[in-house]
């Protein structure tokens, strides 16, 4: 099929032509009631922003330009099925985990992987096994599960229903993920996904080959974190017999919002088709504007420009502090400059870059020119990052989620915490990674990890006490 089409989008516009008069919701009638303080600013969407007309198709029961559009997603990225999601990868890895999982079930899940990952397990039940990633002590960030942790992991619960997996990591990174899906598939396992950060790499170029390529089973991906799409956009794909297409379905119809956005839906169908049309020209000019920023960067003083041992994304651009400002500090210098980065951790600022066709600007110069500006002042040190002897390990919580319910909670200072099982989660965020999980035992490593986190200025999500150093612990009744 031809990638430049964009069916549902072109639909949603001859729709649009009409100037229909709306008895239908949403009830802002294609912006006629939309308060008029706004009106200028979301005026083009809302004409677009319609509900389930007889010539605009059903997401929940796709029959026409719906269909077509998501036939052209499956086509280009090569798979028996693909889906739109307007509720993010969140609900695209809660599906795959539902269609998959029931309770009691044991599932293999790498332990940095995304919060919505883990709130998939909860909710049907499943016993968790956490395998621990691999450690990159230069950029002091963790990545991926290497294939031999997966092999112990297989041998010693031998009745997992699944594993899942992270990839890339938040870093661009990748890892053996092929080597780990053919493991899984010789013992008839499905691999699931969370490819949220990958959307682009069947693109192929200077980019890694995406899992869809690598033979995972279910791929989740954002397609708005890479791609021109809007956000909360994203794409699930399917592969192989061993999930029922008829269970992704069934689950995406009870998670996915009965009202879909059709604004959302259409940005979905020209970025597919953006991607679709995507040429060796297009990335000869992408490589070329990357290579000459990241240059630009390394003649910088303050700040070191990492690359990857292994290929990587090359949207993903970590800049590592060399001054005395920690990461966080950094990112706030580069925000005093009017530039906005992805993330911050302890050591590193996290830029994420445009997909770029040829002859299409973004302001690399200037970007660099008020990295530049932020760092005139800086003090210039060798910022030692501690070294961490660490060993992958594979580890399963104390407690089950119907076991907690016994127990009653407590807040306790984080030093008082050590060998309790944990009642909360304490999620670093971005990039949502959870450290700790209600049922896990905390140890000494993790306490000061937590208390290094909090010292350099770090953000988490579901941790009500920890800016005082406090935690939250199971007690007995």
């Amino acid at each position: 099929m031809n990638q430049s089409k964009t069916p549902l989008y072109n639909q949603l516009f001859l729709h649009s032509e009409k100037h229909p008069i709306s008895l239908h919701v949403p009830g802002h009638k294609y912006g006629e009631t939309f308060p008029k303080t706004a009106k200028t600013h979301f005026q083009a969407l809302l004409k677009l922003d319609a509900t389930e007309l007889s010539d605009l198709d059903d997401l929940h029961s796709p029959e026409g330009v719906i269909l077509e559009a998501e036939t052209l997603l499956s086509q280009l990225y090569g798979v028996e099925k693909s889906f739109f999601l307007v509720n993010g990868s969140t609900v695209g890895n809660l599906a795959m985990i539902m269609a998959v999982l029931t309770e009691h079930d044991t599932v293999l899940v790498q332990r940095n992987c995304h919060k919505s990952v883990m709130n998939g397990i909860e909710l049907v039940g499943a016993k968790a096994v956490f395998l621990s990633p691999d450690y990159h002590q230069d950029w002091a960030v963790s990545g991926g599960v290497s294939v031999e942790i997966v092999k112990k992991a297989l041998d010693v619960y031998s009745n997992a229903k699944a594993v899942i997996l992270t990839y890339p990591n938040y870093y661009g990174m990748v890892n053996e993920l092929e080597k780990i899906i053919q493991l899984a598939h010789s013992r008839n396992i499905p691999v699931l996904v969370d490819e949220a950060h990958g959307a682009h790499f069947i693109s192929g170029g200077s980019f890694p080959k995406s899992a869809v390529q690598l033979g995972a089973d279910i791929v989740v991906q954002s397609a708005h974190k890479t791609l021109p799409a809007m956000t909360m956009g994203s794409f699930l794909h399917m592969n192989g017999n061993r999930v029922a297409r008829a269970s992704i379905e069934k689950y995406l119809n009870i998670l996915q919002s009965s009202s879909p956005s059709y604004p959302i839906m259409a940005s979905l169908d020209l970025a597919r088709s953006y991607l679709g049309t995507y040429s060796k020209e297009d990335h000869h000019y992408l490589n070329e504007q990357i290579s000459a920023f990241k240059e630009r960067l390394k003649q910088l003083d303050g700040i070191r420009v990492m690359e990857y041992d292994d290929g990587g994304d090359l949207l993903k651009v970590t800049l590592q502090t060399a001054n005395q400002y920690n990461g966080f500090e950094l990112q706030a210098a580069f925000e005093r400059e009017g530039i906005y980065t992805e993330l911050a951790d302890p050591y590193n600022v996290l830029l994420v870059l445009p997909l770029l066709k040829q002859d299409s600007q973004f302001p690399f110069m200037r970007i660099a020119d008020g990295i530049h500006h932020s760092l005139r002042d800086v003090q210039l040190i060798d910022r030692e990052k501690k070294m961490v002897n660490y060993t992958p390990l594979i580890t399963a919580p104390v407690l089950t989620s119907q076991e907690m319910g016994q127990f009653e909670i407590r807040k306790v200072p984080l030093l008082d915490a050590v060998d309790e099982i944990c009642a909360e989660k304490i999620i670093p965020y971005p990039p949502g990674i959870p450290l700790l999980l209600p049922g896990e035992l905390i140890t000494a490593g993790m306490i000061r990890q937590i208390e290094g986190l909090i010292d350099s200025g770090a953000r988490f999500q579901g941790a009500n006490y920890i800016y005082e150093h406090y935690i939250t612990i199971f007690t007995k009744k």
